[in-house]
């Protein structure tokens, strides 16, 4: 499951700077193909559900589950690992950005294949590609090291055969993860923005203050800029964000 006392922590200003890209809204939505009907696993506050579809939201932490907006779709709340729905229950089965706080990912992933009759879709990072990013690359050892040696297709096994279909980040990305500001390092050093990003909780507090320091000087300095010069002009960036499918029928 999504652990709940995370989310009950970091959930009470989550959508102050985690909001819909509809970019990425736009690439997750055409992986969901010609699924009427959707689980969505780890719903948190409702971003990047469709609205067009019928949707069963699975949500562990009722914070979360406060913050869901009127329109959304009603959640139930389970976890990933038991889903209280029948095999091939569901067109398909959706999660964005949560089975990295699941307890079992392997076990959440599988009951996902289960209850879809025609496709999971899933929208995570690839490790391998996403510990080159600078801010971790340059800024957070520790999550660096617990990513080497990971990569999303080996991660994805449960789901069976599956397609990576990669997501650039756009460098204006409205939703505030922790790759959204890569062109834009100054909002790492606001504390409303690093607390929707489940990272920096997770973190040691000496390391992240190691680190916002470490950014704060280079950032002063103009050393951040001169190492950073090939990415200051690009208008989207591949951080290893990637739509995992797997097709069933």
């Amino acid at each position: 499951m999504t652990e709940p006392a995370l989310y009950d922590r970091l959930g009470v200003t989550y959508t102050a700077t985690r909001r819909e890209d509809p970019r990425l809204a736009a690439a997750i939505h055409a992986a969901l193909g010609d699924a009427v009907t959707v689980v969505n696993v780890g719903a948190g506050t409702g971003s990047y559900e469709p609205r067009d579809r019928r949707v069963v939201a699975i949500e562990p932490s009722q914070v979360m589950i406060a913050q869901r907006p009127p329109d959304a779709a009603p959640a139930v709340i389970a976890s990933a690992e038991d889903l209280p729905l029948a095999d091939a229950s569901v067109d398909a089965a959706l999660a964005v950005l949560s089975d990295h706080h699941w307890a079992d990912r392997a076990r959440g992933l599988a009951e996902m294949r289960r209850v879809a009759r025609r496709r999971a879709v899933v929208f995570q990072h690839d490790p391998s590609v996403a510990m080159h990013f600078w801010l971790v690359r340059d800024y957070l050892p520790t999550f660096a090291r617990r990513m080497q040696g990971k990569r999303l297709a080996e991660m994805m096994a449960p789901l069976g055969q599956i397609e990576l279909r990669p997501v650039p980040i756009p460098h204006d990305c409205r939703d505030g993860f922790l790759g959204a500001f890569w062109r834009r390092p100054e909002a790492y050093l606001d504390p409303a923005v690093r607390a929707g990003i489940s990272v920096f909780a997770l973190l040691a507090e000496a390391e992240v203050v190691a680190a916002i320091d470490a950014l704060r000087a280079d950032l002063e300095s103009g050393t951040w800029e001169r190492r950073n010069a090939d990415i200051l002009a690009r208008e989207d960036l591949d951080l290893g964000f990637r739509v995992v499918v797997a097709e069933y029928a």
